[in-house]
């Protein structure tokens, strides 16, 4: 199912529900998704594919995390999806500081990934080490191993925050469409 046929399904059934409110909301919602759409297009060929790899985090950005795939924040409806597989993702998701114990397992994830590929550090863990900076298990944040895309801060980030960090990272780079990545 398209994501236009998705949204006028989802338009149709608040107004056969009498909800006029929010018909200005799914029309944003689908001009937005219609954008995403178009930049996947132009950029990848397909939807967004994220994998979601915990460095050693305390949970809130996890928490967080999943919201933007639950009802309010429906992060399929913009043409993204999370997945168990590196292989399969275009967007390496990292939460969390970066643990001496997870460097190679990051790297390995990084490598499995097909080119184009995106690395996105979200919350301050994951930027720079957050609250567990100079700790003798923590080597920082993720840019100190992988080139690092975007990233997004917070402790932790609101999904809104995450939802624009990720539709401006697929806009940006379906503009400068590069012929090979790194």
């Amino acid at each position: 199912m398209s994501f236009k046929t998705r949204f006028a399904a989802l338009a149709l059934g608040s107004r056969l529900r009498g909800n006029d409110a929010g018909a200005a909301d799914q029309e944003t919602a689908a001009s937005l998704a219609a954008r995403m759409e178009a930049a996947a297009q132009v950029r990848l060929g397909r939807s967004l594919v994220i994998c979601h790899l915990d460095a050693g985090s305390c949970g809130g950005c996890e928490i967080e995390l999943r919201a933007i795939n639950r009802a309010v924040y429906d992060l399929e409806r913009y043409g993204m999806r999370f997945v168990d597989s590196p292989r399969h993702a275009d967007v390496l998701l990292v939460t969390g500081p970066l643990t001496r114990n997870l460097v190679d397992a990051l790297e390995q994830a990084y490598t499995a990934m097909p080119e184009p590929k995106f690395v996105v550090a979200v919350g301050d863990c994951a930027v720079d080490g957050g609250v567990f900076k100079g700790s003798y298990a923590v080597v920082g944040g993720v840019g100190t191993t992988l080139p690092v895309d975007l990233l997004i801060s917070g402790c932790p980030p609101t999904p809104e925050r995450m939802l624009a960090g990720l539709r401006a990272l697929l806009e940006a780079n379906a503009r400068t469409r590069p012929t090979s990545w790194r």
